[in-house]
């Protein structure tokens, strides 16, 4: 099994992956905070390690990939207010969209994707250990907090002394023995439904949002497990945090932590403003889903990734020439099924792409060895050698398959009215090059010009080769 390296975001260092349990992996992503609609800024997230579960699967892996649901947190209960609707209805109806946004980004469904609420007793448990290690306190009732003067490698994560963290609260209660402790149990406000609150030793309250994930992280993959990842912008408090808990529990929790940059919008960081304009499904309306997965995903995710018109058109024109050379293979050789695709061994894989993805899923320089393959490929398919051909077929669909995007995965393929619709636009463009091939023939090469020029302003690229004229959209 070849060796992959990971950029360990905790020790700033290059580590290779070294799993707990030979052969398996288990990784923790923080999901979605079901306030409101998915926007790309979450998306990129999900993108990013799905194609890390991809990779690993690739590599021999048995990978056990668990993604949260947090249900129940302060942003819920206040929107769900302000909109006059119960915070269970609001969490799940965009618990929903999000479901429907990893679907429509051919995001793979984890092996577990756990509720927070649903795992209240989990949390209750895990409070008590951390209490019982002497790690945390009650304050007034239905209040605990960790007390982070009593663990010696808090703030080990972000490499930040106390002094100099911000403080992880939006209100201070006063029942705190210090304004960084943070909360592990919540006394409900005013005005909450009581249905938003549970009983416990302490008194009825609400889990704070840390306790969650170590919690679920520890119901699913045990006190210790591999891989624990998600944005940038988590790392402090959230990540932080949860690593203080449960090393305050006594378990070891996450050997190597992965964070993704975030999306930018004209230079700056996507925001909560621009939320409502850049939601999946308002761009999906515009942008064919493989184009916005293929901008979203080619891009190393320690990268930021800059989101515009001309980072959309520059994806559609490359992934284009990747389904064209992929369409002219099924030409000469037929189309290899899916589950060949799926299972093909590692040793189909070029080298440079197998170390490229290897080295910290450096998806540009897997991008570099498909175009080289593709370049190779171009060079022979004249040849019309059906093995050849169904060769480079093989080669270029797994690796596309590995960033989700193999073009002939169920995922993307046409069906249906697609198909349609592209046999009626193969009768126009075939239509048009009829008559250009009929005044090239008659050296009419002004008229030739035009009827080329029309249809490259409308998208479609013509290629003029030995076997006739081909046209795929650019």
């Amino acid at each position: 099994m070849r060796v992959m390296k990971i950029y360990d975001s905790a020790t700033h260092t290059y580590r290779p992956f070294e799993p707990r349990e030979e052969g398996k992996v288990g990784i923790y992503l923080c999901g979605a905070t079901v306030q409101g609609s998915p926007h790309i800024g979450h998306m990129r997230s999900a993108v990013t390690f799905d194609v890390l579960v991809r990779w690993l699967k690739r590599l021999g892996y048995d990978v056990t990939m668990v993604r949260n649901v947090t249900d129940i947190d302060d942003k819920i209960l206040i929107k769900s207010r302000e909109n006059n609707a119960p915070w269970w209805a609001w969490a799940y109806k965009f618990e929903q969209e999000f479901s429907r946004a990893y679907r429509i980004l051919g995001i793979q469904a984890p092996t577990y994707e756990p509720r927070a609420t649903g795992h209240i007793t989990d949390m209750l448990q895990l409070i008590q250990e951390i209490i019982d290690a002497g790690h945390a306190y009650v304050g007034n009732s239905g209040n605990v907090y960790f007390d982070v003067h009593s663990l010696q490698d808090y703030g080990s994560l972000t490499h930040q002394s106390l002094e100099n963290m911000s403080v992880d609260e939006e209100t201070q209660e006063n029942d705190k023995k210090n304004p960084h402790d943070f909360a592990l149990w919540k006394a409900p406000k005013d005005g909450e439904p009581l249905s938003a609150s549970w009983e416990s030793p302490w008194g009825r309250g609400r889990p704070g949002w840390h306790i969650e994930c170590s919690a679920m992280s520890g119901r699913y993959l045990g006190d210790a497990f591999d891989i624990h990842g998600g944005g940038i912008d988590l790392r402090f408090p959230h990540h932080e945090n949860e690593q203080a808990q449960s090393h305050g529990a006594g378990r070891s929790f996450a050997n190597y932590w992965m964070h993704n940059a975030w999306v930018t919008i004209d230079g700056e960081k996507m925001s909560k403003s621009l939320g409502n304009s850049l939601t999946v499904d308002n761009i999906v309306q515009s942008v064919k889903p493989v184009i916005l997965r293929f901008a979203l995903g080619t891009v190393h995710y320690r990268s930021t990734v800059a989101y515009s018109e001309k980072t959309l058109k520059e994806a559609e024109n490359v992934y284009g020439k990747m389904i064209h050379f992929v369409e002219q293979t099924i030409k000469y050789a037929g189309e290899i099924p899916e589950n060949d695709i799926v299972n093909a061994s590692i040793d189909v894989f070029p080298n440079a792409f197998v170390e490229a993805m290897n080295n910290d899923l450096n998806v540009a320089g897997a991008l570099a060895s498909i175009h080289e393959t593709i370049n190779d490929g171009n060079k022979l398919l004249d040849s019309a050698d059906a093995n050849i051909a169904r060769g480079y077929q093989l080669k270029v669909r797994a690796m596309l398959d590995v960033l989700g995007l193999d073009p002939y995965s169920s995922q993307w393929k046409k069906t249906g009215s697609n198909d349609n619709e592209h046999a009626a636009l193969d009768s126009l463009v075939k239509a048009v090059l009829a008559q250009r091939d009929v005044a090239r023939k008659e050296k009419n090469w002004d008229q030739a010009d035009l009827l080329r020029d029309q249809l490259v302003n409308a998208g479609i690229i013509i290629e003029d080769g030995v076997d006739g004229t081909s046209w795929h959209i650019a």
